[in-house]
């Protein structure tokens, strides 16, 4: 099986970067396993609400540009279903058994995911109720939860 994972930003922290290279390692005799990283938008101070959608499409379209026809795709996103890792290893390898061989875990910016991503998405997976900042649950923590949730689980 395929996993990728799409998130917007770069991630600058060389604790999460460690961190995220030790998890693709544990995982690389179960899937393989890809990180794609498009460009953040900056958002200024006190935005408008038209400013803000108007970011979140752009970095939509930067997402949309790397997913392909065959993935399926698992948005994060508040109004997603959260599942604990079993349920969420159990997803997956239905997936699996389903002939889904190509799966895209999309993380969004700052102010979350475009309408565009949002309708793309095969599932919506949400880690918390609660808001955390964006360099830790967006692109670092985010991406290494989803390792360590498959990981544990052992889906592959």
């Amino acid at each position: 099986m395929k996993i990728t994972i799409l998130t917007v930003g770069k991630i600058k922290e060389k604790y999460l970067n460690d961190g995220i290279a030790e998890y693709a390692k544990r995982l690389s005799r179960y899937c393989k396993l890809t990180f794609c990283q498009v460009p953040d938008e900056k958002t200024p101070d006190k935005a408008s609400d038209a400013l803000n959608e108007q970011i979140k499409n752009t970095e939509a379209q930067r997402l949309m540009k790397q997913i392909r026809e065959q993935d399926y795709v698992i948005a994060l996103a508040l109004d997603g279903k959260m599942l604990d890792s079993v349920e969420l290893s159990e997803k997956i390898s239905r997936l699996g058994v389903e002939g889904k061989s190509s799966i895209a875990f999309v993380i969004g910016g700052s102010l979350g995911l475009g309408e565009e991503v949002l309708r793309r998405a095969d599932y919506k997976l949400s880690f918390s109720k609660m808001t955390f900042p964006h360099r830790i649950s967006g692109s670092g923590a985010g991406a290494e939860t989803i390792l360590l949730r498959i990981k544990k689980g052992n889906p592959l």
